[in-house]
C-alpha cells in the first residue's frame, strides 16, 4: 500500500487492513481503497490526486469546531471562542469559551467562531433494563380467523394482550419496515425500501374506521377478497387483495393532511411513482431521480389520489400500532413491543431516493470472509456516508430513529457493530473485495441513546459474530444490551457454556431467524436441508457427525446443570428364591433405558430452562421452537431455493393460546422472571434526575 494512499485513507476513516475471524492481519487491495474513497467523494485515482486530497485533509484545522458536536450530559467542552447557543426549546444562552456541563438533553444550535453547528446533548446511559422474558415473533407467520393469508397488526394486538396476561414482558418482532408497492413484493424484512415507514401488508383491513363506515355492500365485497391461508405465505396475493380492499374503502376515509408531514408526503409520492415506474427509482426516467425536481412535483399533482392513498395507509399503520402499544400497556408489560431496525436499505427504495444526499451512492454493505462464508457477504444494502451525516447534523439518522421508536418499548439494532464500522464493497467488486469504513461511534451511539431515552425504550444490539471489544464495551457503558444465543455460547473447546456464565447485559435466546430452530437442530434438519440445497462445504456425513456431536455436547451441559433429568436406568435382571430354586426375572419394560435418547420435547423444555437459569436481563422465546417447527425462517445463502420469510407457524393464534407446550414454557419463564405486582420505585435515570421508571406504552417525551 502506497504510504500516501494509506495516510489519505486513514484521514477519511477507510481501513487499509483488518483482522479476520482467525485474528490474522489482512491487507486491503489498493484498488479497493481507491474505490471506497471515491464513494466518499475523494479522488485517489492518480498520484497527483492523492497528493492534492492528502494536502486538503491535512489543511483542516483540527482545533476548529466539527460540523456536529455530540456532548455527553454532565461534561463540558472547550470552544474556540464565545458563542450563542439556541436551545431546542427556542431559548438562547450565551457561552464564553466552553459548552457547560449543565446543558439540557436535546438538539441545539451553536453560533461560534463565524460558524453555526449542531450540538447534540446525549445521556450518559439509559436506565437499567428490567428483567423480563417474552416472545420472539415473525409477525407475518401468525394466522387467525380474521387475518388475510399472513399475520397482521390485529393479530399482534391480540397476541400481545394474551402474552402479557401469561407473564411475558415483551414481544420482539421482525422488522416491519416498508417495501415497494409494485409487484413482485419483497419478502425479506431486512432489505426494506424504507426504515422510516411501515409495511401496509401488516394492516388488518377490518380494523379500519373506513371499513366500519362503509355500506354493507362494500364491506361484503371487501370480505370476499380475503385470501385463504396456504402452506407458504404468498406476499403478492396478500398485497393484491389488501390493496384492492383498501382502495374500495379509501373513499370512506377522512383525508390526510399532506402538509403536516413533508417526509410522509415525499414517501407517498415515491410509492405512487413506484406503482407507475417500478420499485427501483434508479430505473425511472432521469427527470424523476431528484425528489425536489419540477418533474416530480408535476407527477405528484397528477397522481394526487395515489399519493393521498399511500399517505392514508401509513396513517392506518400508526393507528393500528397505537392499538398494539395500548395492548402492551393494558397487559402491564415492563418492556412492551420491541421493534427491529434493519442494518440498511434497498438503495433503489424510498429512503435511497429521499436521502440520497447522505448515502454513499453505489456502495453495497456486507461482511468480510469468515469461517461460515468463505467468499464474504454482499447484502446489497446502501450505507450512510459518515461525512455527510456529520455535515447535516445527523438529521436523517435522528429522524429514522424517532420514527422507529414511535411505537416501541424497545429497539433491536441489527448488526449493531455497524455503528462503529461497516464493510463497504465498491461497485464492480466481489463481496470479499471490500473494506471497513469507520463511523463516529460516540455520535451514532449517543444519538441512539438520546432518542431511546426520550421514547422510554430499551435498546438491544445484535452483536453476534466477530465484533470489536469496543462494541461490547460501548453497549454496556450505556446500559444497552447485547445478544447471547445458546448455539454460540461455547468455550474454546466447542463445549456449551453453563448459563450461569452468560453475560448479564444481554437478550438471551436459543436461536435466531438465520439459525436452526431448536427442533430442527435436535433432528438434524439443518444438515439435511443444506445438503439438499448444495450449501454444505463438506461431505454430508461429516456434517451429520458434527451435528450429532453438538447435540451430545448440548445434552451434557443440560444434564450437568441439572436442567435435563438423567434417565432412570432399567433394573438389571434379579435372582429370587422360589421353592428353593433360583429364577431370574426380566427388567421392568416400563422403566426407561439409560442408553435411550431423551425425548426431543423434553430437551426443548430444558433448553428454555437454560435461558431461565441465566442472569441475562431479557429472555426471548421463539414460537417456532416451542411449537415443534423444524424449518428455520431464513436460510442464508439462498434466495428462491428456500422459502425464506414465507413459513407460517403451524398453529393459529387461538391454538397457540391453548397449546400445553406454550403454557409450560410460559410458566417456566414466568417463575424465573416474575413481574413485580406494582411499578418499580422511583430511581435515578440516565441523567441523574429522579423519574418514575417507564412502563410499556407510557407517555413519550416530545422529541
Amino acid at each position: 500500500m502506497n504510504r500516501r494512499l494509506a495516510a489519505l485513507a486513514n484521514a477519511h476513516g477507510v481501513s487499509t487492513w483488518y483482522e479476520d475471524w482467525r485474528h490474522r492481519r489482512v491487507e486491503v487491495a489498493p484498488e479497493t481503497v481507491v474505490g471506497v474513497l471515491g464513494l466518499l467523494g475523494v479522488d485517489a485515482t492518480s498520484p497527483t490526486a492523492i497528493a492534492d486530497a492528502l494536502a486538503a485533509a491535512r489543511a483542516v484545522d483540527r482545533g476548529a469546531l466539527p460540523e456536529t458536536v455530540v456532548l455527553t450530559h454532565g461534561r463540558s467542552r472547550a470552544l474556540p471562542g464565545p458563542g450563542v447557543l439556541t436551545l431546542e426549546d427556542g431559548g438562547r444562552r450565551a457561552v464564553d469559551g466552553e459548552l457547560p456541563a449543565d446543558l439540557p438533553l436535546g438538539w441545539h444550535r451553536l453560533a461560534c467562531a463565524d460558524r453555526e453547528v449542531t450540538v447534540v446533548v446525549v445521556p450518559r446511559r439509559l436506565p437499567v433494563p428490567p428483567r423480563a422474558w417474552g416472545w420472539m415473533l415473525q409477525l407475518y407467520a401468525l394466522n387467525s380467523e380474521r387475518s388475510w393469508g399472513m399475520g397482521d397488526l390485529g393479530d399482534l394486538a391480540e397476541f400481545t394482550e394474551w402474552a402479557g396476561a401469561t407473564g411475558a414482558g415483551l414481544v420482539l418482532l421482525n422488522p416491519l419496515h416498508a417495501v415497494g408497492p409494485a409487484h413482485p413484493v419483497a419478502t425479506s424484512p431486512y432489505s426494506p425500501a424504507s426504515r422510516r415507514f411501515v409495511n401496509p401488508l401488516y394492516l388488518r383491513v377490518s380494523d379500519t374506521a373506513a371499513y366500519r363506515a362503509a355500506d354493507p355492500a362494500t364491506r361484503a365485497v371487501v370480505d370476499a377478497l380475503r385470501p385463504d391461508r396456504g402452506p407458504l405465505i404468498d406476499y403478492d396475493e396478500v398485497w393484491s387483495a389488501k390493496r384492492h380492499a383498501l382502495e374500495l374503502l379509501h373513499p370512506y376515509a377522512r383525508p390526510v393532511d399532506l402538509t403536516a408531514d413533508p417526509a410522509l408526503t415525499s414517501f407517498a409520492t415515491w410509492c405512487a411513482l413506484a406503482e407507475r415506474h417500478g420499485n427501483d427509482w434508479r430505473a425511472w426516467p432521469a427527470q424523476l431521480h431528484d425528489p425536489d425536481a419540477p418533474a416530480v412535483a408535476e407527477q405528484r399533482r397528477q397522481l394526487a389520489d395515489r399519493v393521498a392513498f399511500h399517505a392514508w395507509l401509513q396513517q392506518l399503520c400508526d393507528e393500528q400500532l397505537d392499538a398494539v402499544t395500548a395492548a402492551a400497556r393494558a397487559a402491564g408489560m415492563p418492556v412492551g413491543v420491541v421493534h427491529d431496525l434493519a442494518v440498511g436499505i434497498d438503495p433503489g427504495g424510498a429512503d435511497g431516493w429521499q436521502l440520497a444526499d447522505v448515502l454513499a451512492q453505489g456502495v453495497r454493505v456486507g461482511a468480510p470472509p469468515d469461517d461460515f462464508n468463505q467468499l464474504g457477504q454482499d447484502w446489497g444494502l446502501a450505507a450512510w456516508r459518515p461525512d455527510r451525516l456529520a455535515a447535516t447534523g445527523y438529521a436523517a439518522y435522528r429522524d429514522m430513529l424517532r420514527r422507529a421508536l414511535r411505537h416501541a418499548g424497545g429497539l433491536r439494532v441489527d448488526h449493531v457493530a455497524g455503528l462503529w464500522r461497516l464493510w463497504w464493497v465498491p461497485p464492480g467488486g466481489g463481496a470479499a473485495e471490500g473494506t471497513y469504513v469507520r463511523y463516529d461511534a460516540e455520535a451514532m451511539l449517543g444519538i441512539l441513546a438520546l432518542e431511546a431515552h426520550r421514547a422510554g425504550a430499551v435498546v438491544v444490539g445484535e452483536d453476534l459474530g466477530t465484533v470489536q471489544p469496543a462494541v461490547t464495551r460501548g453497549l454496556r457503558g450505556r446500559n444497552m444490551l447485547g445478544s447471547t444465543v445458546l448455539w454460540f455460547a461455547r468455550d474454546d473447546n466447542g463445549d456449551f457454556v453453563p448459563p450461569a456464565r452468560w453475560p448479564r447485559n444481554a437478550l438471551a435466546t436459543i436461536s435466531t431467524h438465520d439459525l436452526p430452530t431448536a427442533p430442527g437442530f435436535l433432528t438434524g434438519e439443518h444438515v439435511r436441508v443444506r445438503d439438499e440445497l448444495k450449501l454444505l462445504g463438506t461431505d454430508v456425513a461429516v456434517e451429520q457427525a458434527r451435528a450429532a456431536a453438538d447435540r451430545d455436547r448440548l445434552l451434557t451441559m443440560l444434564r450437568t446443570e441439572n436442567l435435563l433429568p438423567e434417565p432412570t436406568p432399567q433394573l438389571p435382571a434379579v435372582t429370587v428364591a422360589s421353592g428353593g430354586a433360583e429364577q431370574r426375572t426380566d427388567a421392568d419394560p416400563a422403566l426407561p433405558d439409560a442408553n435411550a435418547a431423551p425425548d426431543d420435547g423434553e430437551v426443548v423444555v430444558a433448553m428454555h430452562a437454560a435461558l431461565a437459569a441465566s442472569p441475562t436481563r431479557l429472555l426471548g422465546v421463539s414460537l417456532y421452537d416451542v411449537l415443534g417447527e423444524v424449518r428455520q425462517p431464513n436460510m442464508p445463502g439462498t434466495v428462491d431455493e428456500y422459502p425464506n420469510w414465507r413459513l407460517p407457524l403451524p398453529d393459529s393464534v387461538a391454538q397457540i393460546r391453548d397449546d400445553p407446550r406454550v403454557r409450560r414454557i410460559a410458566d417456566l419463564l414466568s417463575a424465573a422472571r416474575p413481574r413485580p405486582a406494582d411499578p418499580p420505585p422511583q430511581e435515578r435515570d440516565a441523567v441523574g434526575q429522579v423519574s418514575q421508571s417507564k412502563r410499556a406504552g407510557s407517555p413519550r417525551k416530545s422529541a
